[in-house]
């Protein structure tokens, strides 16, 4: 069970780190990292997951018996009461965010749910050491009882686990962008593996937005910027379709704020004032992700 679970979680991971162009998005627990620690803790996480996965199921019968069992899951526990902590500061720090177990259907907010299904799989990793090594049942009623434990173990870690209702609500509908629920952490995940986002980046003081906002299918990132010695705001805009979302991106010179009439000379798409509230910031505007 912690094998499937460990290798299921790292092939999630992978899915969206592919679907993203970047191995550091979609694990919620790496954004408590400074930036440039980021992806060297989701390749950290990506190997472990998949390391110990491979592990317990060789060392389950007799070839991996002894040492190297012992090491597996020892190591195996210790990662998940190490996630047990790093799930419980991530609800403190970042309650938005989901834990990013399973890749796109882990993006429900931590809770007690997700932590108390950390600590019950630290508990069967630390239950695993010095367990004998498996082997097939000599009667049906003992294959029964075994079967009967197993199902009822995964029944439990479903009762556990936010992803089963995000997966029955993504089959049950389809929403329309404007609906639907994208974390910003996700957003931002697909903003750094864009190509918009290497083109400007050199041009940022920060990689932390000053402001964010959602218009309709695009949410906007504003960061504060230095071009031609000028003050600048770099404005990007990813559209929340999924994988591939399209990104563009908008440059305002601060000391010469555009007007409704005309873009700014810096900018390669259409910029103009975004409301009275936001004076200072711009939109992108445009009718689809094209």
């Amino acid at each position: 069970m912690l094998a499937v679970l460990l290798i299921g979680g790292c092939a999630a991971k992978a899915r969206r780190a592919l679907g993203a162009r970047s191995i550091d998005a979609g694990i919620g627990p790496t954004g408590m990292f400074p930036f440039r620690l980021q992806r060297p803790a989701a390749i950290a996480i990506f190997v472990s997951e998949f390391a110990l996965g491979v592990g317990l199921l060789v060392t389950a019968g007799r070839i991996g018996a002894g040492p190297p069992a012992l090491a597996v899951r020892a190591a195996t526990a210790v990662l998940f009461w190490t996630a047990v902590a790093a799930l419980a500061e991530l609800r403190t720090r970042r309650p938005d965010v989901g834990c990013g177990c399973f890749g796109d259907v882990s993006s429900t907010p931590v809770d007690w749910r997700t932590i108390t299904r950390a600590a019950l799989l630290g508990a069967a990793g630390l239950a695993s050491i010095g367990v004998p090594p498996l082997h097939m049942h000599g009667s049906l009623d003992r294959l029964g009882e075994a079967l009967a434990v197993t199902v009822a173990e995964f029944a439990l870690l479903a009762v556990l686990s936010p992803e089963i209702g995000e997966l029955m609500v993504r089959l049950g509908r389809a929403e329309p962008c404007e609906l639907r629920r994208v974390p910003v952490a996700r957003t931002l995940d697909t903003l750094w593996a864009s190509a918009s986002w290497r083109r400007y980046q050199r041009y940022l003081i920060s990689t932390i937005p000053t402001d964010v906002w959602r218009e309709g299918c695009w949410r906007f990132a504003v960061f504060p910027g230095i071009l031609a010695s000028r003050r600048v705001e770099v404005v990007f805009a990813v559209y929340m379709s999924g994988r591939h979302a399209p990104v563009r991106a908008g440059v305002l010179d601060i000391d010469t704020p555009p007007t409704t009439s005309a873009p700014s000379r810096y900018s390669s798409l259409s910029v103009y004032r975004k409301s009275a509230i936001l004076k200072n910031k711009i939109n992108i505007l445009s009718n689809g992700p094209g």
